[in-house]
């Protein structure tokens, strides 16, 4: 009956399980911004490289 309380008691798996949520949710948020930002530089050296033409 012991084992079971402390087993239930435990909160070390849910704060592992937060912080594999957060660092996923931080990753995917840094994947958009970096997708986003590396397509509108390559607009803008598309542009810059036919001005130059």
């Amino acid at each position: 009956m012991r084992t079971i309380k402390s087993f239930l008691l435990a909160d070390d798996g849910a704060t592992a399980i937060e912080y594999a949520l957060m660092s996923s949710l931080i990753a995917l948020a840094l994947v958009t911004i970096l997708t986003n930002l590396g397509t509108r530089l390559s607009a803008e050296f598309s542009e810059v490289s036919s001005a130059l033409k």
